[in-house]
């Protein structure tokens, strides 16, 4: 089991329900989860308890809204999702999530100004990107983020965005995408060490609290308007594209710049 102090134990926690609420409730809130757990667990280690976490409340979410999921956006994202998540796997054993990072926000950030823009101009008429490439693009960068950092979130936004799904079709689809891709992450998770026992351990434990999350996060989505609900999550995506760039490196080098005579 893990060495915890009461800090750490609160955090985790923490985590828990919020993975609970991303899953039933709001979608990219795991812009929060992913950088508080790795504050008290080591990297690789909370990764693994974290996809343990979000397998638990994929279970609650795929059971409470099997009948709100778009099936054929699943089935169309999943082959080239199988893809990238063999591609991340094999990555893994050369790209650091320091070096993946920023090229998710970029992508992010890109395809957000790339919706905004066609919705601006086109409003309730803009046209539903229809061709096939495009599910197989956005399903390849999902499987392969998911598997390097869990990051896959915002990419499923921009995607269920683009397909202007109502929010509980939106959420129900993301549900299940998730159930089946963070299943599909278990072998090669353990594989890599990133999944154990004390892993599993630590996940049952938070069980409740990922309950508890899970229906927050479904009394929160009965209550807000479906305009409201576009925007946050809008607003959660661009945050975690944000959060993923260098700033430290872009500060580093103004400053350098600024010290030039």
């Amino acid at each position: 089991m893990f060495d915890l102090d009461s800090t750490g134990w609160f955090v985790v926690g923490l985590c828990a329900f919020l993975a609970g609420v991303s899953k039933t409730g709001l979608p990219g809130l795991g812009i929060l989860h992913v950088p508080l757990i790795a504050m008290v667990l080591p990297a690789r280690q909370s990764t693994g308890v974290l996809l343990g976490m979000l397998i638990l409340g994929d279970l609650f979410a795929a059971t409470y809204y099997r009948r709100k999921a778009e099936w054929n956006h699943v089935i169309r994202l999943l082959p080239a999702s199988f893809a990238g998540i063999m591609a991340g796997w094999q990555a893994m054993r050369f790209v650091t999530n320091e070096q993946l990072g920023p090229i998710i926000g970029i992508i992010v950030l890109v395809m957000l100004a790339l919706n905004y823009w066609r919705t601006r101009v086109g409003g309730d008429e803009a046209p539903i990107p229809a061709q096939w490439w495009f599910a197989v693009i956005l399903g390849f960068i999902a499987g392969f983020t998911t598997m390097m950092a869990n990051a896959a979130g915002p990419i499923m936004i921009i995607y269920l965005l683009a397909m202007r799904l109502p929010k509980l079709a939106f959420v129900g689809t993301s549900a299940w995408f998730f159930f089946i891709i963070n299943w599909v992450k278990v072998p090669f998770s353990v594989r890599l060490g990133l999944i154990t026992w004390p892993s599993i351990q630590l996940d049952l434990m938070m069980l409740p609290l990922i309950v508890a999350g899970s229906i927050a996060g479904i009394l929160f989505l009965r209550r807000i308007p479906q305009k409201a609900f576009n925007s946050i999550i809008q607003i959660l995506a661009a945050a975690a594209a944000v959060k993923l760039l260098p700033w430290r490196a872009v500060f580093d080098a103004i400053a350098h710049l600024l010290a030039v005579p």
